[in-house]
């Protein structure tokens, strides 16, 4: 198995401007590679918080972290939960927020989880294993029309409707269990000439079943939105994303938070300072990783981090 390496570690350290006595909360603890640092940077009055869906993260994490110290809580939860999770801990507002929203090379490493369209599994992509809905229920059992809508919204495949069309042929016969029963009929939708491109040709099928199995997008925005409310003055919220919809999501969420809407008003005149966005962006163009990163981490090529301060109540 790899070794988990955190992507853009120093720019998400950078961006949160970690205060020694602070409230942090690692929304996606994955194996701890960004919690480690930030806990690292904490006095005994500063205080972590890693919240993380996935229980074999939860209990890997535990390990590495009571090697740094001990002021530290991991809770097993989807990060669309975390206001709950703060609100059991008797917190009111934190310093700092960080989301990584990749797939953590051990979910993909391990070939049982059904994430990867490199090895063989049963279908599965669960984030949260507590969850009913899987890939394989999906695979099996939604029409040919909603297959094409997640094909095509979440993975923006423009053989949506044809991979659609071979899924629900198959399963006629029997359903379609494994990994490698999808990668080959989904292969078998596509021309040659797409087929020849470079990149796997089951990839984006794979994220959109992927983000429709774990609603991704929904648990995205829910969480953007409660973690802006939830930030102290100076506080700030840092999100890695690694596919365009995310980053959409979040530049869009970002943006509404540090412009002002037009108003009614005289164009002439000023805001108000109760007007005044209570956000400012803390890097006006994306982070992306640098060259020496890409060399030792090719995992980190799509990554973008995006970061936002609050300045005002």
């Amino acid at each position: 198995m790899d070794q988990h390496i955190p992507v853009l570690l120093d720019e998400a350290i950078s961006a949160l401007n970690i205060k020694a006595n602070g409230i942090y909360i690692d929304l996606t603890l994955g194996r701890a590679g960004h919690a480690s640092e930030v806990l690292a940077r904490l006095n005994r009055k500063g205080k972590l918080i890693g919240i993380d869906q996935d229980i074999h993260a939860i209990e890997n994490s535990k390990i590495t972290l009571s090697k740094i110290g001990s002021n530290f809580e991991t809770v097993h939860e989807n990060f669309r939960n975390f206001k709950e999770v703060l609100y059991t801990l008797n917190i009111q507002k934190v310093d700092g927020i960080l989301m990584d929203l990749g797939v953590s090379s051990p979910q993909f490493d391990d070939s049982e989880r059904g994430f990867s369209y490199r090895s063989n599994a049963r279908l599965d992509m669960r984030m949260d294993e507590r969850n009913s809905l899987t890939a394989y229920e999906i695979v099996n059992s939604y029409s040919v029309t909603d297959l094409t809508r997640i094909f095509g919204e979440y993975g923006e495949d423009k053989y949506a409707y044809q991979v659609a069309r071979k899924i629900a042929e198959a399963r006629i016969n029997a359903p379609i269990e494994t990994t490698q029963q999808l990668v080959d009929l989904i292969k078998s939708a596509k021309p040659m000439k797409e087929l020849a491109k470079k990149g796997h040709p089951a990839k984006q099928i794979f994220q959109a079943l992927r983000i429709e199995v774990n609603d991704e997008l929904g648990a995205l925005e829910t969480t953007i939105k409660d973690a802006l409310k939830l930030l102290n003055v100076g506080g700030r919220l840092v999100v890695i994303s690694f596919q365009s919809l995310e980053d959409r999501l979040i530049k869009e969420a970002f943006r509404k938070a540090t412009v002002i809407e037009g108003t009614r008003r005289n164009v002439f005149s000023l805001p108000s300072e109760e007007e005044m966005p209570k956000f400012r962006l803390v890097n006006r163009k994306i982070i992306i990783p640098s060259a020496k990163e890409l060399v030792y981490n090719p995992r980190s090529h799509s990554a973008k981090l995006r970061a936002i301060e609050r300045i005002k109540e």
